[in-house]
């Protein structure tokens, strides 16, 4: 094993869940018998310590690894973390674990094993790692120091809706038409179907860069996604949910998630940046973070605006 960093106090660690690089394997229960979820710690701070929740599902941590640039020199404590089934992380062949609830159990379990708690628990999820940390707030905020849900909705119809509404007519009908007629046949696989959608629709609303230009972590984290926890959740289509979250909403519960929370949003996201500056009003002690050049990843495209907003947001707790 390779040395630990000095940054990484491994104190009342099994040093059998500890592994090179200063990472550590979480065990956690599952209805399937204990697997492991890879962690990792950077920075310290006893009073403010953010779990970061990575979208797909069934993507990866590495799409945090911007936060590198601005964190540490903040003062902030964060935690990589790779969910069930995701790259680094055990991967059962089991597709009754892919539920919501069973993530959520997950995500708790792993605050347990971190020693987070009310007093430093900030919780960061982005995308589908949105969707967990509201979840998880609505049944276990009282372990929560602050939330912030990133560019995530917080209800799939309304996400369908404005799919249907707003980002689907603003394509060529003729490549609507195509993508739909791939989706239909169940070719999403097809490399055409791929590069109709990056050409169409990811620079514009995912990562709004030319494609030769995206950051190496998006790429690697796009490359590594578990196809077998993403299609039964998410659905085959890249333009909405429609998988087993598909009826998923939390819209009705925001009121009651009484923790500081900060909800970023941007102008070109697969998301409607409206419904998001919404749900923090919604929230009791809400507030909305606008990403005006930003889309879906905005931490990548959106930075200048991103990263100052939430460590402003961070340093208010």
């Amino acid at each position: 094993m390779t040395s630990t960093p000095s940054y990484f106090d491994t104190s009342g660690w099994d040093p059998a869940t500890v592994v090179s690089g200063g990472s550590r394997m979480v065990p956690v229960e599952t209805p399937s018998g204990t697997s492991r979820v890879w962690t990792k710690r950077v920075g310290t701070n006893p009073d403010l310590k953010v779990l970061l929740l990575h979208g797909g599902p069934g993507a990866t941590d590495e799409l945090y690894e911007c936060f590198d640039t601005w964190f540490p020199g903040a003062g902030v404590e964060y935690y990589y973390y790779d969910q069930l089934g995701s790259f680094r992380s055990d991967r059962p062949d089991d597709p009754s674990l892919w539920t919501l609830e069973r993530f959520v159990d997950e995500v708790e379990q792993v605050r347990q094993a971190l020693g987070l708690d009310s007093s430093n628990f900030v919780l960061l999820g982005q995308s589908w790692g949105g969707m967990l940390a509201m979840e998880y707030a609505v049944h276990h905020q009282q372990h929560l120091k602050g939330l912030v849900i990133s560019n995530m909705m917080s209800s799939a119809r309304q996400y369908n809706d404005y799919a249907e509404r707003v980002l689907m007519p603003a394509m060529d009908p003729d490549v609507l038409a195509e993508i739909k007629r791939f989706e239909a046949e169940g070719r999403t696989d097809d490399p055409r179907y791929e590069a109709l959608l990056m050409e169409h629709h990811y620079v514009l609303h995912v990562c709004r860069m030319p494609q030769d230009e995206w950051p190496d972590p998006v790429i690697r984290s796009l490359a590594h996604i578990n196809p077998d926890i993403y299609v039964p959740m998410q659905g085959p289509s890249e333009l909405g949910l429609s998988g087993t979250l598909e009826s998923w909403d939390r819209s009705a519960d925001l009121a009651g998630i009484d923790v500081p929370a900060l909800v970023i949003g941007a102008t070109h996201d697969t998301m409607d940046p409206e419904h998001m500056r919404w749900m923090a009003d919604q929230l009791p002690r809400g507030r909305y973070l606008h990403c005006p050049d930003g889309s879906h990843l905005a931490q990548f495209d959106d930075p200048q605006h991103y990263f100052p907003g939430l460590l402003d947001f961070l340093r208010s707790l």
